[in-house]
């Protein structure tokens, strides 16, 4: 198993797994996540997104949407509605379980979750099927 550490930077405020984003997976200029906001390889919507741009996020102790005083914010909860609908993960969800057991927790979590069955590789949460072996795991 791979050390979870190395993706902490990977775990947006939101609770989104930047490690499960199909920009981030893509083998040609691959996004290096929400925190890297000078990455030449951040999609324009991501680099001007208002959950990770929020001033209110600035003055959490956690750097987590769950510490803000506006916890859930309508931004946050129209995101988890489409993540919860066409992809099957919350936000929220994710977030509650960061709060309650720690990010190393969680990262190990997904770890298991978001890995193919068959080969190993990490899935992405925009596909249905393994990008490297094609397995269909939805």
């Amino acid at each position: 198993m791979r050390q979870a550490f190395k993706y902490a930077d990977l775990i947006a405020p939101c609770g989104m797994n930047c490690g499960l984003c199909i920009g981030h997976l893509r083998y040609k200029r691959p996004c290096g996540g929400c925190f890297k906001k000078d990455d030449p390889n951040k999609p324009e919507v991501c680099r001007s997104c208002l959950i990770v741009n929020c001033n209110f996020l600035s003055e959490t102790e956690s750097g987590f949407c769950f510490d803000c005083e506006k916890y859930p914010c309508k931004r946050l909860l129209n995101l988890d509605k489409r993540y919860r609908t066409k992809y099957g993960m919350s936000m929220i969800e994710n977030l509650t379980y960061i709060k309650n057991h720690g990010l190393i927790t969680f990262l190990n979590k997904e770890e298991e979750v978001w890995r193919c069955k068959i080969c190993g590789s990490g899935l992405s949460v925009h596909r249905d099927n393994c990008l490297a072996c094609g397995y269909i795991y939805r």
